[in-house]
């Protein structure tokens, strides 16, 4: 390894701590307040500011790295400083040093990617100054210890350069244990309710799963006039690469995990402010349950009420099945005489699937606001229904949703609902029946779906008494 080709940091101890002790504690305390979901990451967006504004962001991104082994990391950025890069610059040998030691370049995987297109080269001097690729190591470094990296600047963000990275990465990357990082802040400059409005709509254009989409929402954002607007991602072409890379190596789902701005931080200037995002991009795999398992699952709900209803709530033992522990979201149906008894649910994947039956079974028997609490002689009677629910997934086209497939939750003028699948079965609902009704339940007009509301598909899994 030529010492030469060895990047020396050049924002430690300004945007992030020089000392690797104080270094390493930082990063490990933003990474404990974060609880990581089901899931194992294909590609993360995650923010580079400096640590005091972004780093719990960055952290929310990184987490979902925990417990999973691997092999590269490829972190992909744009220019911020001149020189710019010829179009695209993989630090292609030596390692990028931090505080906590050098993290060596995956020698392979870059010579693969400069190999791959002319607009891809080995060019050193365009990573001089930059921070973004760089302040994200040290959370790799935590996490993945023994991951190598494969720096990437881009220059350009022009279709044809996107796509050529994108898919030499996904021709490298496929068959290895690999993750993919774009670097990347979110709206510079704006007022604080200005960067919440464009950057949830950035967010949901990225959630789409579709970069054309990204494209045109941007274009549109920075159309607007909204006051003090530079940009409304700093790494727009880094998010393309890694969405469509992500998705030639498997991701099906596209997730927000958190969402902040440096208003949001002690001492943040609220008329100017940069907006900061964590999301993750993976392949969803439904719970594949034994009968005895879903068997287990009823009774836990169903004693879980009983103890409830008699007062004798307590400490419960966790389940030492893998699959029970699974980080999951979950709803509970109870049914009397066929009829709705109550039903509750818990949407974030962060949660394991035997503690959300047991805490929702309890929900939906005595908080369920349409139902009085359920007595302990209905409680002989009733039947008990578990509906696993997939990650949500954002549903720009509403005909995209599929009557009886899929549940939708609504997202619109600070109110929110959800209905399961099986509710438009079971009641013969059309399309558009299905939407109206679920607007209802979010206590808003029917229509409201069509009007600029945040729709989420998802899948369930469903079992019964």
């Amino acid at each position: 390894m030529e010492a030469s080709w060895n990047r020396e940091p050049v924002v430690a101890g300004t945007w992030y701590p020089g000392d690797p002790e104080e270094l390493a504690g930082a990063v490990d305390r933003y990474l404990d307040a974060v609880r990581p979901i089901d899931g194992e990451p294909i590609a993360l967006v995650a923010p580079h500011a400096g640590y005091s504004y972004s780093g719990l962001v960055a952290a929310h991104a990184f987490k979902q790295l925990q417990g999973h082994d691997y092999e590269v990391a490829v972190v992909i950025a744009a220019d911020h400083a001149p020189p710019v890069s010829h179009t695209v610059s993989v630090w292609a040998e030596g390692g990028f040093r931090t505080p906590l030691g050098l993290m060596p370049v995956h020698t392979e995987v870059a010579a693969a990617l400069v190999g791959a297109d002319s607009r891809i080269s080995f060019d050193a001097a365009a990573h001089d100054g930059e921070h973004p690729i760089e302040i994200e190591l040290p959370f790799l470094q935590r996490l993945c210890p023994q991951a190598s990296v494969v720096p990437v600047l881009m220059g350009s963000d022009d279709p044809a350069t996107v796509e050529a990275l994108s898919g030499a990465l996904a021709r490298a990357l496929q068959g290895r244990k690999a993750v993919i990082v774009a670097s990347s802040d979110l709206s510079h400059y704006p007022s604080y309710a200005d960067a919440e409005w464009v950057d949830r709509r950035t967010l949901g254009a990225i959630e789409s799963s579709e970069p054309e989409r990204v494209r045109k929402t941007i274009g549109e954002l920075m159309s607007t006039g909204v006051h003090n607007l530079a940009t409304c991602a700093c790494g727009e072409a880094a998010i393309l690469v890694a969405m469509r890379a992500a998705a030639e190596l498997g991701a099906d789902t596209y997730r927000l995990l958190y969402y902040q701005n440096s208003g949001d931080v002690p001492g943040g200037d609220r008329q100017r402010v940069v907006g900061y995002g964590a999301m993750m991009f993976w392949r969803y795999q439904p719970p594949e349950l034994r009968p005895g398992q879903k068997q287990e699952l009823l009774a836990l709900a169903r004693t879980a009420i009983a103890r409830q209803l008699a007062g004798t709530t307590g400490l419960y033992q966790q389940s030492g099945d893998p699959a029970l522990n699974r980080l999951a979201a979950a709803f509970v149906t109870l049914r009397l005489h066929g009829e709705l008894r109550g039903c509750i649910g818990y949407l974030a994947q962060d949660t394991p699937l035997s503690e959300v039956v047991r805490d929702k079974a309890v929900a939906a028997a005595t908080l369920d606001p349409r139902f009085p609490a359920l007595t302990q002689d209905e409680l002989a009677e009733v039947k008990i229904e578990i509906s696993i629910l997939s990650p949500l997934r954002r549903v720009a086209d509403p005909q995209h949703i599929q009557v009886g497939t899929h549940g939708v939750a609504i997202y619109h003028q600070g109110r929110q609902g959800v209905l399961l699948p099986q509710v438009a079965s079971e009641r013969g609902w059309d399309r558009q029946t299905f939407l109206d009704q679920l607007c209802l339940k979010a206590g808003l007009p029917e229509g409201s779906w069509a009007k600029g509301a945040a729709l989420y598909a998802f899948t369930t899994v469903e079992f019964g008494d």
